[in-house]
């Protein structure tokens, strides 16, 4: 049993060592890559403390689990445990905050709109203030409406419609429906004529929010940011069901940790 819940814990640890690593190389080369977009610099900080953080404990276990420690093995079996309490609490939390948003289906469209009242209000609190001002930078950066512009998909205004897009091509890259505008092209859209202006959505703030400037398009408008709210929720619901994975994962490990801690305990009663 020694070597087999010692063997398990340094393993596992040294596979989280080289993710660690991996995740502080690639920080560091986008600071002093000059290059690096506005939305991949969001990034670095949290990607760099996250890999030092994962280092450093895998590290501990490594120690504890192969050197025989027994203070490292304690030490990183209660850095475990609150790590796996703290998972639990996220994991229930990202459950309760992506229970809405689901999107409303559009009569004759393969795709779905979305509002941001249909969100929590937590996680409304993503795209508000000046926030918002760098997740639109970075969708104009990403280019996340160009798919859109190729083929003569875009050029069709019946086989447009059906099309299954992203909930951020679908709030992004083109007018509300209840706008009733004008389909030239997937990313150029004309308002009503000037004798049908009431067909558009006067309780809709969108409407004139929407430019054709491929720039711009409709990254002003309230449906783009209920669109990256539910591209949000859709990965955290993705990550939900990862953490349930690495949960399971992480309390196979403490276990076979406690076993290790017990063995180098005996180990070190039997040097004595």
């Amino acid at each position: 049993m020694f070597r087999v819940s010692n063997f398990v814990v340094g393993l596992a640890n040294t596979l989280v060592m080289l993710v660690g690593a991996s995740a502080i190389g690639y920080s560091i080369y986008m600071f002093v890559h000059q290059g690096a977009t506005d939305c991949e610099t969001a990034i670095r900080a949290p990607l760099l403390t996250t890999g030092i953080v994962l280092f450093v404990v895998s590290l501990i276990g490594v120690i504890g689990s192969c050197f025989k420690d027994n203070f490292a093995m304690v030490s990183y079996l209660i850095i475990l445990f609150a790590g796996i309490v703290a998972l639990l609490v996220f994991s229930i939390f990202l459950f309760f905050v992506t229970n809405k948003g689901a999107g409303r289906v559009v009569s004759g469209r393969g795709y779905r709109e979305y509002r941001t009242v249909d969100f929590s209000t937590w996680l409304n609190g993503f795209v508000g203030g000046k926030r918002w001002v760098g997740i639109r930078s970075c969708l104009a950066e990403a280019s996340v409406c160009d798919d859109l512009s190729d083929g003569p998909v875009s050029q069709i205004a019946d086989a447009f419609y059906h099309q299954n897009l992203s909930p951020i091509q679908s709030g992004c890259c083109k007018p509300p429906s209840d706008c009733n505008f004008e389909f030239r092209n997937a990313t150029f859209w004309l308002p009503p004529a000037a004798k049908n202006e009431t067909a558009v959505a006067t309780n809709n703030g969108d409407c004139g929010a929407w430019s054709n400037v491929q720039t711009e398009l409709c990254f002003n408008c309230n449906a783009c940011k209920a669109g990256v709210l539910a591209n949000i929720r859709d990965k955290w619901r993705n990550l939900l069901v990862f953490n349930s994975c690495l949960l399971l994962l992480l309390i196979t490990v403490y276990s076979c940790g406690c076993c290790a801690r017990r063995n180098n305990r005996t180990a070190w009663n039997l040097e004595k």
